[in-house]
């Protein structure tokens, strides 16, 4: 059996992170830096991009038509 530690960087703050059950909040260091990331993504300053991704100047609705 291997004792190998894997560690990831923190995506929030770039604290070192044991990839285990001793790190609930994995990949973030901690609650915090969790409920940053979250709070980024609720605010749309991060997104996935897509090819399908309307530009500005396209109208859309989200009403049934």
């Amino acid at each position: 059996m291997s004792s190998d530690i894997t560690t990831v960087a923190c995506p929030t703050c770039g604290k070192p992170v044991v990839w285990g059950e001793q790190s609930p909040f994995r990949p973030f260091c901690c609650k915090r830096c969790q409920l940053i990331d979250l709070g980024e993504w609720a605010a749309e300053e991060k997104r996935i991009a897509s090819s399908n991704d309307l530009s500005d100047s396209e109208e859309w609705s989200e009403r049934e038509p």
